[in-house]
């Protein structure tokens, strides 16, 4: 795993993975960009589609999600990442715009993810191991 700058931008290999709803309504923050430049389809808020990776933090209803919810998502996309090495990912700081939460609540959940995944620099504390 490697940190980025906030406010900086994907390459042209990486997938760009942002929170989500379950609606699949891309209409805002990371999500709007997802749908604008990177292929992300409205009506699905999970998982792989063009160049995007969504995790939900957000559900039918637009309505925040419990933690322990979101964690499930971000494990599936853990174990996502561990099964395509030959994938890269660029992740968003998902779940800790509009759904809410700090970045102490949802970066401890990425711990795991592989050398192809490219995280906020933000996270970086909350990721180091001992």
């Amino acid at each position: 795993m490697k940190f980025h700058l906030d406010g900086s931008q994907p390459n042209k290999n990486q997938i760009f993975v942002f929170g989500s709803n379950l609606a699949g309504i891309h209409g805002a923050g990371a999500a709007k960009q997802a749908a604008l430049r990177y292929g992300a389809k409205y009506g699905q808020g999970v998982g792989l589609r063009g160049q995007s990776y969504a995790i939900p933090t957000k559900d039918q209803d637009i309505e925040t999600l419990p933690l322990d919810i979101i964690s499930r998502y971000i494990t599936n996309f853990v174990r996502f990442t561990n099964d395509n090495p030959q994938m890269q990912f660029f992740l968003t700081k998902v779940g800790t715009g509009l759904a809410g939460y700090k970045d102490k609540d949802i970066a401890p959940m990425f711990k795991g993810c592989g050398t192809n995944c490219d995280l906020p620099e933000d996270w970086q504390p909350y990721l180091q191991f001992n």
